[in-house]
């Protein structure tokens, strides 16, 4: 009994650890980063449903309510999602919101520049005072876009960061150090779990470059234009894209000119995406030699949602390209 009574008196005095913080992501790639770094410590929320368009959502009330009580938020930008930073606003957040991509070390590039134009040697030191000027200007651009119906158009800041691996270092490390800062009691466990997180982008990076080898420089043409973070990285030529903007159905005299591009360009192999309709694939495709592949799934919302997924979207655009174009996809 006497021992009874010291364990209970010495559980009594010994302070309770604070809970992690309550961290909410917005897509399934940054949610993916976040997990890894939280481990079973915590899993952070997310915003997206899974096989929504990262474009073009509305919260429910209950994730609304989510959203505000949240220690964290973790988001892209409101680049990728307009409507998350009306969300904010509209919820008041409790917590703090950390852009990724204005994060410092990220490497930011605009749409339709190539890898010697926005300086791709991997040059995160940019003059981000400029940038961060560029970047509000191009917010006021967006938004008077949003009130016209549509998203980003096919110029400015790409927001479709996270297909660059390095930058998904960056984020990981900045991760831990938040997740640190506002629980140091576990600090080291967010040190560790980052360097697992870091290790298996590090193996996916490796395995996308070898599954690519056999692509070279074999054009390529996509849905929309949300890749060039990934070609740029890997060294693909993604010769054009359906859609100019995330939102915009392309016309008869567009699908026209695709159908042309097709014919003359030697296209090898043409994506559709997931969200969005194949059929105007197949409306161009007809009479050219070039090969549709299987649908691409930038945001990785259609793959299981947790610390795994970043790695499988990697590899699995990488597969899905390659087997298109080397003809292993049938």
């Amino acid at each position: 009994m006497r021992s009874l009574t010291a364990l209970a008196l010495v559980l009594a005095a010994a302070p309770a650890l604070a809970a992690p913080p309550k961290v909410m992501t917005d897509i399934p790639a940054v949610h993916a980063l976040a997990a890894g770094v939280m481990g079973d410590l915590g899993t952070p929320g997310i915003l997206l449903d899974q096989g929504a368009d990262a474009h073009h959502f509305q919260l429910r009330p209950s994730q609304a309510k989510a959203l505000s009580q949240a220690d964290l938020l973790l988001w892209i930008g409101p680049r990728m999602t307009p409507w998350l930073e009306r969300a904010v606003a509209g919820v008041g957040l409790a917590g703090e919101s950390l852009i990724l991509i204005e994060a410092p070390g990220t490497f930011r590039r605009d749409f339709g520049a190539t890898p010697e134009e926005d300086g791709h040697a991997h040059d995160h030191d940019h003059d981000h005072a400029q940038a961060d000027e560029q970047h509000a200007d191009e917010e006021q651009d967006h938004a008077a876009a949003d009130d016209h119906g549509h998203a980003h158009a096919k110029s400015g800041l790409d927001p479709h960061a996270w297909l660059d691996p390095e930058n998904a270092r960056v984020w990981t490390r900045l991760i831990a150090a938040k997740l640190a800062d506002r629980d140091p009691d576990n600090a080291a466990v967010y040190a560790t779990n980052a360097q697992a997180t870091l290790a298996a982008i590090d193996a996916a990076e490796a395995q996308v470059r070898a599954t690519l080898a056999p692509v070279g420089d074999a054009p390529i043409m996509v849905f929309h234009d949300a890749y060039g973070y990934f070609a740029d990285h890997f060294g693909l030529h993604v010769a054009g894209a359906i859609a100019l903007g995330d939102a915009a159905d392309p016309g008869a005299g567009r699908l026209d000119a695709l159908r042309d591009d097709l014919r003359h360009d030697g296209i090898a192999c043409i994506f559709p995406e997931a969200q969005h309709d194949p059929a105007y694939i197949a409306a161009i495709v007809e009479g050219t030699p070039s090969r549709v592949g299987a649908p691409l799934d930038p945001s990785g919302s259609m793959l299981d949602y947790g610390p795994a997924l970043y790695p499988a979207l990697l590899t699995g655009l990488a597969h899905t390209i390659a087997d298109c174009v080397t003809g292993a996809g049938g």
